[in-house]
């Protein structure tokens, strides 16, 4: 009996290994991928001195956010750490920041997040044998959070490119950056989702991973098993500051196409249909006749745009464009930004409950980026940067579909407190600080005015629904 206890107890040991052993060879070995890929990654270091007198100004104070939808962050903060002002009544600061980025040619071209970078004085680029290099900006997309560098140099070390467009859903993939400074540390993990489109972020399909990304990993490579770098990790969700189990990377698809117009041209151009649109939810889909929820409902055609001019029109159900199916309305916006102004594109939506083609000439995208500001409507007013928006008035044909009398319309979400409350392009704000917003102008003297250290209120329409939020100015 004693000897058959002893088999029993022997077999479920030899079985238990056994598992461990296969659940081991399962799991892949990121090893070869390090050595080959970690030479190309570089660590990126800026300086920008900033006027004392302008820091902290128009400073959001973190209170009264709480109850607010939550929003996605861009994970890396821009200009921390901070140097404290200089001594003896100084007029300028430092500002520093850290990043991630890699080297994608042998003569010294690099890619990183436009948030890294962006209004650096000095760009440090440092490789993975400590030499330093200044680089040179050769170009900047913050629609894209794209940005080319160029450092001096030959027969540099490159990583290999891949085609984001062939990931899948649950496969394996690694992250090398430099999070807090950590020089070449690597993360793993999986893809959790494609084609993700994030607040303000309009015209890049994300790329959705659970691999550990935090600050100083922003503009680093995420690989694929192959050793290929199928995106640039760029932003996370996040209600701490760190990492939660939400990253998200820019598509190497879109980054090359806007590496290479950079590099070409110094700008991105990108398509434009001029329409507002909006989800198309369960009831909505009802009631126009289709059979699920899906595509992107217009709710505004700008007046002499090119949607205008193809015959697009409000109440239209936009279901794919050029093939490609707009399953979610964001899906629309990157569709047709990666759409060369002047080309034509076939639109399939429906009208009145029925599925009609429609082909019209994709437009430019102003590159001022108020996409709501079309040929006819009037008054682009910027803020004072206090709240951190650009605003138009609202057209007749606008107060009169809305029933408003008055209010303005953000066409652009600025750095700022309003990017913080969660404001979006499109929104339209009829009241500030308890104070009717009639036109452009008014909402510009309120915004100068409104006090420091205090509840102020702004009432906002969002896709036909009303509701007022509350913010705090710093000193």
């Amino acid at each position: 009996m004693p000897n058959l206890k002893w088999s029993f107890s022997a077999l479920l040991a030899v079985l238990l290994l056994g598992q461990a052993v296969v659940a081991q060879a399962q799991l892949p070995d990121f090893t070869e991928l390090v050595e080959e890929a970690a030479p190309a990654v570089v660590n990126i270091s800026t300086r920008q001195k900033i006027p004392e007198r302008v820091a902290g100004a128009g400073e959001l104070a973190i209170p009264d956010l709480e109850g607010l939808p939550p929003i996605f962050r861009e994970f890396f903060e821009r200009n921390i750490p901070r140097v404290p002002p200089a001594p003896n009544g100084g007029r300028q600061r430092e500002a520093q920041s850290l990043g991630s980025g890699f080297i994608i040619s042998a003569d010294g071209y690099v890619l990183t997040n436009n948030h890294v970078v962006a209004g650096a004085d000095e760009i440090i680029v440092r490789l993975p044998d400590r030499s330093e290099l200044e680089a040179k900006l050769i170009g900047a997309d913050p629609r894209s959070d794209v940005a080319l560098l160029k450092i001096e140099g030959s027969n540099l070390p490159t990583v290999r490119l891949g085609k984001s467009e062939d990931l899948k859903v649950g496969e394996w993939v690694l992250a090398i950056g430099s999070p807090f400074g950590f020089d070449h540390s690597v993360t793993a993990g999986i893809v959790s989702a494609k084609g993700r489109s994030l607040p303000n972020e309009s015209y890049v399909p994300f790329i959705q991973t659970d691999v550990a990304i935090n600050p100083g990993n922003s503009g680093g490579p995420l690989f694929n098993l192959a050793g290929e770098v199928v995106g640039i990790n760029s932003q996370i969700f996040t209600r701490s500051g760190g990492f939660m189990g939400l990253s998200f990377a820019i598509p190497m698809s879109v980054a090359l196409d806007v590496a290479e117009q950079l590099k070409a041209e110094g700008k991105v151009s990108r398509g434009w249909l001029g329409v507002v649109i909006q989800e198309v939810n369960k009831d909505l889909a009802e009631s126009f006749g289709l059979d699920k929820p899906a595509g992107a409902l217009v709710a505004q055609v700008l007046e002499g745009g090119p949607a205008a001019k193809g015959g697009l029109q409000v109440g239209d159900v936009i279901l794919s464009i050029d093939g490609a199916p707009i399953v979610m309305s964001g899906d629309l916006p990157h569709l047709v930004g990666r759409l060369k102004p002047g080309s034509t594109a076939e639109l399939d939506v429906v009208r009145d409950g029925s599925r009609k083609k429609l082909k019209l000439t994709i437009g430019a995208l102003p590159e001022d980026g108020e996409a709501l500001a079309g040929a006819t409507l009037p008054g682009v007013e910027r803020s004072s940067n206090r709240l951190g928006v650009k605003v138009v008035e609202l057209t007749a044909e606008q107060k009169k579909s809305l029933d408003l009398q008055g209010g303005v319309v953000i066409s652009e979400v600025l750095e700022g407190p309003a990017a913080l409350i969660g404001l979006r392009p499109g929104d339209v704000i009829t009241h500030l600080n308890n104070q009717a917003i009639d036109s452009a102008k008014t909402f510009t003297q309120v915004a100068q005015e409104l006090p420091k250290n205090r509840s102020v209120s702004m009432r906002v329409l969002r896709q036909g629904r009303a509701s007022f939020i509350t913010f705090k100015l710093a000193e």
